[in-house]
Order: structure tokens, then C-alpha cells, then sequence
């Protein structure tokens, strides 16, 4: 029994002393294995840090198209009316040119259908006025030339009687001073006989001789002063009558010129209504010509603002929205004002389009799959709301190798989420940035030339 006893105490002591020496054998083993994996770890980790990362900046928008004439517009109506018939349909693709709609009149001012045939008559009528008065303007300015003609002749023989009585008052005037010379004479020698008859030296007879002579040279004189006032008076009746000649043209004149002025205002009033009329026909035919409302391009209709026959619709109102035909699609982005800066007019973009799957890595865009090559084509000049500046990317004329062209099947509106790429960093800066937050860094900062100019 106590042999026994000893065989166990001993088998026990040995059992004791493997578990102990397999525990130190584990022990070693393991700290040195969780020792080179720490290694491996810290390698791999070290040699992760130093790989090159390529800085992005993201940024979400919509497919948009580059050209304003190529985004959607609405189709809208020059005048107001009522709709009669729709000749185009949601979805259909319509030529520049195509009816969309077609209304009638709801102006009362329109309503007449031969307005065109009666404005025509009106401007006819007006043409007649206009020849009347042109008429009438040359009747005017001969009758003006004939008054003028004929008062130069009444002027001539006017001025010829002046000169006349003129004449015959000069000679008057000289034969009134002869015989007033005679009378004196006569008187003088009077006054001789009778002073001589006084002293004896002539006879009675010959003093009443004497007397009578000098009473006829005395009733000369007055014959003589009075054909004088008569040839005077003559004077003054033909000064007075050339007067009468020259007011009397003046007031003739007066009244040509009158009527002159109003045949000039009669002709220049005509031509302004003829202007007129000209003006509401040539508005009535391209009125006309608005009751068809049709497509300004070539596109498709995407939607009818407007429904039903017979509602009436405003000048200017909108009715259906159209997609130009084969657009020159872009993209545009939001991004955040701190990154702008940062991005030049010809800075890379990787574009990532809903509807179509894509792999993207952010730090490595080379090995994305899905993505789509853009390039920066215009940076707002003002934000936007929110903060955010909007840029317009458009696609890439000389392809990455490897990549395909934008999707033809892109429409406009949908989804479209970017990178803007920047230059390329160890792992452990941009860890580091972005842990500090700090914006992107660039090689060098951007001129004023590369900052405003485009490449195609």
C-alpha cells in the first residue's frame, strides 16, 4: 500500500511538472507571435500612411445643359385667347415651327373678320385726303405766283400815275410862279400909269387898260393856284391808290399763306393716319398670325401647362414646357465657399451619375469604376443659397485612357454627385488635415490668368 502510495505521489509530481513546462513553451511562443504581428501591423500601417492620397473636393448638383438655349423653357403666347385644339401631345418631339396650340380672338377690337378688308378701305380714303391736299397745295402756291405776278404790274402803273402827278404838280408849281411874276408885273406898271395919269402923262383909258390887264393876271393866278391843289390832290389820290394796291395783295397774300398752311397741315395730318393705318394692318396680320402658338426649336414637349378646349389663357402666359433636341449636357455642382479658391477653370472632376453604378474612391479616383471625366468650365462669381457656389462642368474633349464618354441618356435634373481633383499627398497629411480640419493645400497658388481664363 504504501508503495502504492508513492507510485502516485510520483506520477502526480511529473504531471505537475509537464503542465508547468508546457506553459512556459506557450508563453514564449506567444509573445514572441503577437510580437512580429505587431510588426507586420506597424509596418503595413507605416507604409499605409506614406501611400499617396489624392485630394478631392465633393461636391452634389444636376445634370443641367451648358448653353441656355439648350435647358428646358416654357412655350408661351404673344396675345390672349381661347384655346380651340391642341395639335401637339406630352412626350411628342416637334420641329421648330410645329403648331403646339391654336386659339381664337377674345378682344372684342378683333372680332370683325374682314377688319383687314375695312382698314384697307380706311387708308384708301385717307390716300384721296392726302392727294386733295397736295392738289390744293398746288392750286394755293400758283394763285400765290399769279397775285405776285399781277402786283408787279398794278405796282408798275401805280408808281407811274405817282410819278405822273408828280410831274404835273413841278409844272404846275413853275406856271403858278410865271404867272404870279406877270401879275406883279402888271401891278408894277399899274401903279407907273396911274401915277403918271396923275400928272397929266396918260389918259383914263389907258388906266382902266391898265386895270383890266392886271385883273385877268390876277384871275390867272388863282386858275393857277388852283390847278395846282387839283394836280396835287391827283398826287396824293395816286400815292393813296398805290397804298390800297399794296395792302390789298398783302391781304390776298395773308390768305394763300393761309390757306397754304392749312392744305400742308391737312396733307401732313393724312400721312400721319396713313402711317397709322399702315401700322394697325401690319399689327392685324401678325396678330393674326399668333392664333397659332408654335414651337421655337427643335424638341420634345415635356408638359402642357394649360388643358382643356375653350379656356382662356393671357397674353404672355405660359403653356407648355419644352426640352430643346440634342443638348450640350453639363453638370453642375455645390460646393463649399472654403473650397473655391482652390478650384482653377481647368481643374479635373470625376462625376458619378444616378442611374448608373459606380465604385469611387475618394482618395484614388484612377481605380473608380462607373465615373465619368468632367472638366471645371465656369465658377460663380456670387453664392448661391445656403453659402454654396455653383460650378458648371462640362465634358472632358480629350478622354482619360480607359474612360467612356458621358451617357447619351443623361436628362436633365437628375442626381449627379463630384470630385473636383487637387494634387496628390501622403495618407498621413490628409488624415492629419482632416482631423484638424483644414481646407485642401495646392502646389502653388493660382494666377489671375489661370483663374479667369477656360480651355475648351
Amino acid at each position: 500500500m504504501a508503495k502504492l502510495s508513492n507510485n502516485g505521489l510520483h506520477n502526480k509530481h511529473m504531471e505537475d511538472l509537464a503542465v508547468q513546462s508546457t506553459d512556459a513553451l506557450i508563453n514564449v511562443n506567444g509573445s514572441r507571435t503577437l510580437g512580429r504581428i505587431i510588426v507586420i501591423f506597424l509596418v503595413l500601417f507605416i507604409v499605409i500612411l506614406m501611400l499617396p492620397w489624392r485630394q478631392t473636393i465633393p461636391g452634389k448638383g444636376t445634370v443641367t445643359a451648358l448653353r441656355p438655349e439648350d435647358r428646358p423653357q416654357t412655350v408661351q403666347n404673344q396675345i390672349g385667347g381661347r384655346i380651340e385644339c391642341w395639335a401637339a401631345r406630352e412626350g411628342q418631339e416637334v420641329k421648330k415651327g410645329d403648331t403646339i396650340l391654336v386659339i381664337s380672338e377674345t378682344s372684342q377690337s378683333y372680332f370683325d373678320p374682314e377688319l383687314p378688308q375695312r382698314l384697307d378701305e380706311q387708308l384708301e380714303a385717307k390716300k384721296d385726303s392726302e392727294v386733295a391736299a397736295s392738289q390744293k397745295m398746288d392750286a394755293t402756291n400758283a394763285q400765290i405766283k399769279a397775285m405776285t405776278s399781277g402786283l408787279r404790274f398794278q405796282l408798275s402803273a401805280a408808281e407811274n400815275k405817282v410819278q405822273q402827278s408828280l410831274n404835273y404838280v413841278k409844272i404846275d408849281s413853275a406856271d403858278l410862279v410865271a404867272v404870279q411874276n406877270y401879275y406883279e408885273t402888271t401891278r408894277v406898271r399899274l401903279n407907273r400909269y396911274e401915277s403918271g395919269y396923275k400928272n397929266g402923262l396918260f389918259s383914263l383909258t389907258d388906266i382902266e387898260t391898265r386895270r383890266l390887264k392886271l385883273q385877268e393876271d390876277n384871275a390867272k393866278v388863282i386858275g393857277q393856284q388852283n390847278k395846282l391843289s387839283n394836280s396835287k390832290q391827283a398826287l396824293l389820290n395816286a400815292r393813296i391808290d398805290l397804298d390800297n394796291i399794296k395792302a390789298k395783295y398783302q391781304e390776298s397774300l395773308a390768305k394763300a399763306q393761309s390757306d397754304m398752311s392749312s392744305a400742308i397741315s391737312s396733307r401732313a395730318s393724312a400721312r400721319g393716319e396713313i402711317a397709322k393705318l399702315r401700322n394697325d394692318i401690319s399689327n392685324i396680320t401678325v396678330r393674326r398670325g399668333l392664333y397659332v402658338v408654335r414651337a421655337p426649336q427643335d424638341g420634345f414637349v415635356v408638359k402642357t401647362l394649360k388643358a382643356g378646349i375653350g379656356e382662356n389663357i393671357k397674353e404672355g402666359e405660359s403653356i407648355a414646357t419644352l426640352q430643346p433636341k440634342n443638348p450640350l449636357v453639363a453638370a453642375e455642382l455645390y460646393v463649399n465657399a472654403m473650397d473655391v479658391p482652390l478650384i482653377l477653370d481647368t481643374s479635373d472632376v470625376r462625376l458619378q451619375f444616378e442611374g448608373w453604378p459606380s465604385v469611387q474612391f475618394s482618395g484614388w479616383p484612377s481605380v473608380a469604376v462607373g465615373t465619368f471625366a468632367g472638366k471645371v468650365w465656369a465658377i460663380d462669381r456670387v453664392s448661391s443659397k445656403g453659402g454654396k457656389y455653383r460650378l458648371l462642368i462640362r465634358q472632358d474633349k480629350s478622354l482619360p485612357a480607359n474612360d467612356e464618354p458621358w451617357p447619351a441618356q443623361l436628362r436633365q435634373g437628375s442626381g449627379v454627385y463630384g470630385r473636383i481633383i487637387l494634387r496628390s499627398v501622403p495618407l498621413w497629411y490628409e488624415i492629419w488635415r482632416q482631423l484638424n480640419g483644414f481646407p485642401p493645400s495646392l502646389e502653388k497658388e493660382p494666377s489671375d490668368k489661370e483663374i479667369d481664363g477656360k480651355k475648351g
